[in-house]
């Protein structure tokens, strides 16, 4: 059975930050909140963490994942934003929004889209995910969570623990979040493009 922290949504308890982010580090898989549902993640570079999310989403790993960022400014080491990419990114964020966009060389050829080259970038406006963000030094490798044959993610971290609390080193509790999925904008070609509408409101984004 995973661990299950109770961790402050507003007000993040720095010890278990840490041993939250030293968990990532060994390589276990943490459930946690983001400011849209729950979601998976692991450290980047990390195989079997990965392979253990796909398991759990019943994925392959073609599954388009999406790395978690502080800010725009850490995103640009795996992504390539434009002029156009950057002005939207920093009106919308942080905020409940996907972003694909091209990925640079340092993303593993494994995360990025295998035909497109291209890469999720997600900001989230959640303490919690920040500060797992700032204690780790880098993007977490994320993924949604939403079971086999469910419509909508996991919004209830109790339930989440009934459900997975087997398959996951960690489930964080930091309180209910709801269950709509992130609104999904395609930034490619220097074209803008709703391709999924979410939680974030996308009125006239689209070029």
């Amino acid at each position: 059975m995973s661990q299950f922290f109770q961790i402050h949504p507003d007000n993040p308890q720095s010890r278990l930050i840490r041993q939250a982010v030293e968990l990532l580090s060994q390589g276990e898989v943490v459930a946690y909140p983001t400011d849209s549902s729950y979601a998976l993640g692991c450290q980047i570079g990390n195989k079997d963490a990965l392979e253990q999310i796909c398991r759990i989403r019943q994925v392959d790993q073609k599954h388009n994942f999406t790395l978690v960022c502080r800010d725009i400014a850490e995103a640009a080491a795996y992504a390539s934003i434009d002029n156009i990419s950057y002005r939207l990114m920093k009106n919308l964020t942080p905020g409940p929004y996907t972003f694909i966009l091209p990925a640079t060389r340092i993303v593993p050829k494994r995360l990025a889209h295998a035909k497109r080259k291209t890469i999720g970038i997600r900001i989230p406006d959640n303490a919690i995910v920040q500060a797992l963000l700032a204690e780790l030094g880098q993007p977490m490798l994320t993924s949604t969570l939403q079971l086999p044959g469910d419509d909508m993610p996991l919004g209830d971290p109790y339930e989440i623990r009934d459900a997975i609390g087997n398959q996951v080193g960690l489930v964080i509790d930091g309180g209910y979040c709801g269950w709509e999925p992130t609104t999904v904008i395609e930034l490619l070609d220097n074209e803008v493009k709703v391709v999924r509408q979410g939680k974030g409101a996308a009125d006239n984004l689209s070029s």
